[in-house]
Order: C-alpha cells, then sequence, then structure tokens
C-alpha cells in the first residue's frame, strides 16, 4: 500500500510521522530517516514518499486519507479499494476516508438557507448556514420580520404603507444544545413585547413620533434579562415546587448549559440597526468607502474574559476576589463573560447544591463566592444603515471570526458579489465592483485586532496557512455564507476543506468550532409584500418561516 503526506497537510506542532498507519500495512522507513527524525520535520511543503507493499491484482486507484491524531492531523493519499475507517492504536489515532471535493460541498451546503425580502424598503436578501462541529450541533439561529400594525406605527412610518421589525438572531451554545435552543424559540417575542411596550408608551405623548434611542436599548436589555431569569431562576422555583424529576429535566436543562447570543433588530421605517450581544458572537458591517472599496466596521465586541473592559467591570463588581478572572476565564472555567444559562455561574451554591442532591445539576467551582458573575445583558449598538452604499452586515458565531478577520470576512463578501453581478448580468444589488485583484476591502482597521478583546484568527495558525488573498480564496457558491464558511476551512486549499468537513465529532472539535453564519443585504426592493425562497441558493424550496 503506498502512502504520501501531503503538502498541505494541516499540522499542529511538530509532525509525528509515527501517526502514520493503515488499516493492513505499517509504513516503512522516510527515505532512510528514523521515524524519530522524521517528527523532528515542520512546515507545508511537498515531502518525500512513505511505501508500502501495493495491493496485487487490481489497478491501484488513489483515495484520499485523513489521519486523527491527539494533537495533529495529516491527509495523504492511499490506492485500493478496501474500506478505510480504523483506530489504529491505544492511543486514539483514526485513519478516515477523506470526503471528495464534490462531496465536501454538498456537506457545506446542506443547511444552507436564502430568503428575497419584497417588502419594499429595508433589506433585499438574507443568507443563513450552519456547518455542525459538535453532534448535535449547539449553535442556532432565528429570523422574524413583524410587520407592525397602524396603531403603532409613529408619525413617520404613518406616512409609509407600512413599517416593518426585522430580527435576526445567531446563538452559540456550550456545554448543550438546551440553551441556544430556547433561544431560538422565544428571545424575540420577548424583546418584541418589550419593544411594543416603549413604543406604546411613547406614542401615548402627542409631541414625540418614537421613542428615545436609549428607551428601545432599555427595551431590549429588559427582554433579554427577562428571559435569561426566567431560564435561570423561575425554572428553580418550579422544579422545586413541583418535585418532579421529569419536569426538573425539561426546566433545568436550558439553566445548566449555556448559549451567547447576538441578535440584530432593524426599524424599516427609521433605517436604524441594533445589535444586542451577550457573549462572543460577532457582528460586522460592510460599507462602500469612498474607494469603491469595503470598510469593515465592527456592531460588537466580544464579551469574554480576555476583554479588559469586561475584565476591569467583573473586578469592580467582584471586589476581593483575585480569581473572579483567571487566564482569561471566569473563575478559570467560563470565556464568555455574558450568556445565557449557565446557572452554575449565578445560583447561590446552596441552590446549586440543592438541585444536584434532589435532582441533578453541576457542582459548582471552589471558587464560587458572591454570584452571579455572569449576566446575560447584552451591550446594544445603534447603527444608521446607509442602503445607497450597498450596506451589508454579516452575523456568526466565534467559529468564524477563529479563522477570518473583519476585513477577509467583508473583503469576501465584497468578492462574492463581484462575482455576482458578472453572472446576472447587472443586478441592482449585486452590481457594485469592477474587477480588481486582491479583496476589495480596506485594511485600514485591521492592526486594532485583539488590541480590545476581539477574537483574533488563531485557526490560521493552528493549521499553518500560508499564501495571501489570491493564494487562498476562492468564490464557488450562490450562498454567501456558505462562500464565508468555505473560505475559512481553506477555500482554494481544497484538500484542507475536505480534510476539516471529513472529521466527525469529537475530532473535528480540536480543530473547529460549530459555525453559523448570516449576511443581510440591505436595500430597497419591489414590494410584493413577501418572503420568498431564493432556490438556488437554499439546500431545499422550504416555504418561508411564518411572521410573528
Amino acid at each position: 500500500m503506498y502512502i504520501r503526506r501531503f503538502s498541505v497537510a494541516v499540522v499542529s506542532g511538530l509532525v509525528g510521522y509515527g501517526a502514520w498507519y493503515t488499516y493492513k500495512y505499517q509504513a516503512g522507513d522516510f527515505n532512510g530517516q528514523s521515524i524519530a527524525q522524521a517528527q523532528q520535520s515542520r512546515g507545508l511543503t511537498t515531502s518525500p514518499t512513505l511505501y508500502a507493499p501495493p495491493p496485487t491484482g487490481t489497478p491501484d486507484v488513489e483515495r484520499k486519507a485523513v489521519i486523527v491524531g491527539a494533537d495533529n492531523l495529516y491527509t495523504g493519499a492511499i490506492t485500493g479499494d478496501g474500506p478505510i475507517s480504523k483506530d489504529t492504536d491505544e492511543s486514539g489515532r483514526k485513519v478516515l476516508e477523506m470526503l471528495t471535493p464534490d462531496q465536501a460541498t454538498q456537506k457545506l451546503r446542506r443547511n444552507e438557507e436564502s430568503y428575497l425580502v419584497g417588502r419594499g424598503q429595508g433589506v433585499v436578501r438574507y443568507d443563513v448556514v450552519q456547518i455542525p462541529s459538535n453532534d448535535p450541533i449547539e449553535d442556532d439561529h432565528v429570523e422574524k420580520i413583524i410587520e407592525l400594525p397602524q396603531g403603532l406605527a409613529t408619525a413617520a412610518a404613518a406616512q409609509n404603507s407600512s413599517s416593518d421589525w426585522m430580527f435576526w438572531g445567531v446563538f452559540d451554545g456550550h456545554s448543550g444544545w438546551t440553551t441556544s435552543a430556547k433561544l431560538r424559540q422565544v428571545l424575540v417575542s420577548f424583546v418584541a413585547r418589550e419593544l411594543n411596550s416603549t413604543y406604546k408608551a411613547a406614542l401615548a405623548d402627542p409631541s414625540v413620533d418614537s421613542p428615545s434611542s436609549e428607551a428601545i436599548e432599555a427595551a431590549i436589555k429588559t427582554g433579554f434579562n427577562r428571559l435569561d431569569h426566567e431560564i435561570v431562576h423561575e425554572s428553580v422555583e418550579k422544579v422545586l415546587k413541583s418535585k418532579s424529576k421529569l419536569i426538573a429535566a425539561e426546566l433545568l436543562a436550558p439553566a445548566l448549559s449555556g448559549s451567547c447570543a447576538l441578535l440584530s433588530f432593524y426599524d424599516s421605517n427609521t433605517k436604524l440597526l441594533r445589535v444586542a450581544c451577550t457573549g462572543d458572537s460577532r457582528a460586522v458591517l460592510g460599507r462602500r468607502g469612498d474607494s469603491g472599496k469595503w470598510v469593515a466596521t465592527p456592531l460588537s465586541v466580544d464579551q469574554t474574559g480576555s476583554n479588559p473592559d469586561e475584565e476591569a467591570r467583573m473586578r469592580k463588581q467582584h471586589p476581593g476576589e483575585p480569581n473572579v478572572i483567571r487566564n482569561g476565564r471566569v473563575l478559570g472555567g467560563l470565556e464568555p463573560s455574558r450568556a445565557f444559562g449557565d446557572a452554575t455561574y449565578k445560583w447561590s451554591r446552596e441552590v446549586s447544591e440543592r438541585l444536584k442532591q434532589s435532582y441533578f445539576g453541576r457542582t459548582p467551582s471552589q471558587l464560587l463566592r458572591t454570584p452571579p458573575y455572569v449576566t446575560a445583558e447584552p451591550v446594544v449598538t445603534t447603527t444608521k444603515i446607509q442602503p445607497e452604499r450597498g450596506d451589508f452586515v454579516v452575523m456568526a458565531t466565534d467559529g468564524l471570526w477563529e479563522m477570518l478577520t473583519n476585513e477577509e470576512v467583508v473583503g469576501l463578501v465584497g468578492q462574492w458579489i463581484e462575482k455576482q453581478s458578472g453572472e446576472s448580468n447587472g443586478s441592482s444589488w449585486a452590481k457594485m465592483f469592477s474587477q480588481q485583484k486582491g479583496l476589495p476591502v480596506e485594511q485600514g482597521g485591521k492592526k486594532s485586532e485583539g488590541k480590545n478583546g476581539q477574537k483574533t484568527p488563531i485557526r490560521q495558525q493552528q493549521w499553518g496557512v500560508k499564501g495571501g488573498e489570491m493564494e487562498r480564496f476562492v468564490v464557488e457558491d450562490k450562498n454567501v455564507a456558505t462562500h464565508l464558511v468555505r473560505n475559512a476551512l481553506g477555500g482554494k486549499d481544497k484538500d484542507m476543506v475536505c480534510a476539516l468537513l471529513t472529521l466527525p465529532a469529537p475530532y473535528s472539535r480540536r480543530y473547529r468550532d460549530d459555525l453559523t453564519v448570516e449576511v443581510i443585504f440591505f436595500g430597497n426592493s419591489d414590494k410584493s409584500g413577501d418572503v420568498v425562497v431564493n432556490k438556488e441558493a437554499s439546500a431545499s424550496a422550504a416555504e418561508p418561516k411564518a411572521k410573528l
């Protein structure tokens, strides 16, 4: 059997040829080098070939394989037609047959969705995709459009035939999927209820035609906090009252797991976009600058223990507790400093121990002194959308931002728009650029990444990514969210894309997180009143999601 290590192998740390095994033959010497010598090799250059006895009687059929070790990932070619999937030794190394490029594309596009919005103003399209790493995926997402009743419309909106509230949310779950699923089900309803009350109160005053920006932000924060209180505290009251383990299993699951939340709220009348961030998912605005290139502007800040502002806030709230942030994590354990659920950081030690003894639960940290340490209250930003400048927003869980910078993400969307413009004979929303080299994005803001707590693309270092934009990125997808994920996982480096998508859980989690990406394009569309599936960029022609 013939085995070769590829130049595009994904390598973390020292290259360990000791990890190379097949299910039938063990590889021999490495061109005269011992395995110990070969383990000192570094880099991604093409290496010499490993040989083992080839199969006889049948023509060689080369297939790709992925070898997964405790800390390293390799790709290689194996000839023959036997099955490839086997644990090779007690250390947990595993050999898997690698997906072909076509199979990788099918996996990338399996959960993609795209919708064309014919509401006459505000938004023309949004694309979504999810790629799991955990099994089941712990991410979730939601999209809602609420047509305001006439009585709630502001004086300015009354001049228009209708006005919409539009919501998009991405939820990055951890320690389970139940909290993010809960957010998908009810977070928009909680926020919309508070906004409804706020707008009604403002319109009761004849001299006011809309609530203040501060009142709207306060309403969003109230919606977040009330939902988290229901998840974390009201659930305990109901469980203790019911004395039922079945009810405890249902109500405590969203409290014991956790989730970050990133929710965007767009008022089509005022063209104001509010982005509420709890945790480390991120929203970035793309807008055409005077140079004709895109400018990337973050609309949220990653809220983790590594963020200096978050650390200062928590140390002020918990004086005399030096370990409130340890190694960039809350009490040395939880990375996001704001999250829904995660009740063991919010309950008193007595509540945690009582629930664990009578039902089930997690043991709180030994460092727990003055809970709550984690809050679901978001930081809210307000941005005036300018559709005439081609504005779009990318919302994604942190799995994307571990792989790409803000500028790369915005530039990749610009590159995708350019390709669509060339293929669509001048689509009004896609025709924005002429052909140019590299990503069409200003690079001025790149230097500040990491200094304010924003995550940097650590996976590029882990994978050993090299080469410039022209060597890395590709446009192959009709769905722009899928386009971003493909390029985050390797782009033109098809072996890397295939290897990373081949890995099953839990191995995949060492190299990539769950990925949820949403891209919203702003503009003025024909007013059909409908939201329709964009079939060429969707995995299935499902019916549009119902409005609230």
